[in-house]
């Protein structure tokens, strides 16, 4: 095992047996090094690393920190490899979200509020027929957000926004437009909504299903 991985398993395993816990501060460079038995370079690319994947904030001239290990904190390395992924690999990330959000949708049926189902209400109605592709984004960040987060579930809501950045859904909204497909779309949209509404979760399952499906669909056509 290289020199920097044995430094990161080492401290991940004070995190995961509680002896590091959220907000915690380690200990001095030169301390830590010697009691993992580790050189101070192995232990400083150890903590580059985790910085990068917001295990540990480094604040210079205080020291090094646990973050608060919260999903959404640390799934956003995941938004950012998505956004780098190339189009031939969009399809592997929407075969995900046909696993998941169906799911996600049935959950959201029975656990949803008045104030988010207005939101969402407000979501589907809200775009111009001449809407640009940014705000047809936008729009779909939000619906699918709006959905995840009804299920008060914070994991599912992040690891969702993690495989489903805007700079893959601007690819896609980019293709459904040339296409004409917008207004079906949308009329999806409206479809699950009523569903998770009537709080019927079988129903929004299978248009949730069906809109992924079909986006899919035409992704594996797309030339």
């Amino acid at each position: 095992m290289a020199l920097t991985d044995e430094a990161i398993v080492k401290i991940k395993g004070m995190i995961t047996s509680g002896e590091l816990g959220p907000g915690d501060r380690l200990p001095k460079e030169a301390d830590l090094a010697a009691r993992l038995g580790l050189s101070r370079n192995s232990l400083r690319e150890a903590v580059k690393a985790l910085t990068l994947v917001n295990v540990l904030d480094v604040r210079h001239g205080d020291g090094t920190y646990v973050t608060s290990l919260d999903s959404a904190h640390l799934l956003d390395a995941l938004n950012f490899m998505v956004d780098l992924h190339r189009d031939d690999s969009i399809l592997q990330f929407f075969e995900v979200r046909r696993l998941l959000e169906p799911g996600v949708a049935a959950l959201a049926a029975t656990r949803i509020g008045p104030e988010q189902i207005t939101a969402l209400r407000v979501l589907t109605s809200d775009l111009a027929p001449d809407a640009t592709v940014e705000e047809l984004v936008a729009n779909d960040l939000r619906f699918h957000h709006g959905i995840a987060a009804a299920t008060g579930n914070q994991v599912v809501c992040s690891l969702l926004d993690g495989i489903s950045g805007a700079t893959q859904r601007a690819r896609i909204w980019r293709g459904v437009t040339q296409a004409g497909a917008v207004e079906r779309t949308l009329a999806e949209h409206a479809a699950i909504l009523d569903a998770i509404e009537a709080r019927d979760a079988e129903a929004a399952r299978a248009w949730m299903t069906a809109h992924i499906a079909g986006v899919e669909t035409w992704l594996r056509k797309a030339p």
